[in-house]
């Protein structure tokens, strides 16, 4: 990769997205494993789709509520986990895997972490929305930014291509030749 202009808004980049990124993670582990002071605790939920099913049978604003609160929950790493990678030439479908794989993993650690919280119930459910939340986001907004970066990058390059070779790399060096005896 070429040092310049370019590679230091990549390093940008990628150091803004490891900082919001830690961040958002402090966040939700935050919000999402903190013992609760509750009465009663419902059962865990191992069935897929039933906690869904559950939340749809409380009426269309409570479903609402519910089920956008898992999907939005870890939505953010959809962009968050790209942007910490900084890769700008990747596969749409390769980046897409690796970062809902990511979220699937991040999600599946906290609900595992759930199981020796006070309080706070394992739902195979919150696993599938938070998936799909991250692929959302991903496919939302990853491929669009990574998009018109490029094309910022492809400018930047057009208009250092305009400049000698001298003036980006340095004089190239030459080495003296020396001569053939008679």
């Amino acid at each position: 990769m070429r040092q310049g202009t370019g590679g230091r808004s990549v390093i940008r980049f990628r150091v803004v997205g490891v900082v919001l990124l830690a961040a958002h993670l402090l966040i939700v582990g935050w919000l999402t494993l903190r013992p609760l002071d509750v009465m009663w605790v419902t059962a865990s939920n191992f069935t897929p789709f039933a906690g869904i099913r559950a939340d749809l049978a409380l009426g269309a604003l409570q479903a609402t509520r519910r089920i956008g609160e898992a999907l939005l929950l870890l939505a953010p790493l959809g962009v968050l986990l790209p942007l910490a990678g900084g890769r700008l030439r990747v596969s749409p479908w390769a980046s897409l895997a690796r970062t809902v794989a990511a979220g699937a993993l991040i999600s599946l650690a906290i609900e595992l972490l759930q199981t020796g919280v006070p309080g706070q119930v394992v739902d195979v459910d919150s696993l599938l929305l938070n998936t799909a939340g991250v692929a959302m986001a991903h496919v939302l907004v990853v491929p669009a930014v990574r998009c018109r970066l490029r094309r910022r990058g492809v400018e930047r390059s057009e208009r250092a291509a305009v400049l000698p070779d001298e003036a980006l790399q340095g004089a190239t060096p030459t080495i003296p030749r020396v001569g053939i005896a008679p």
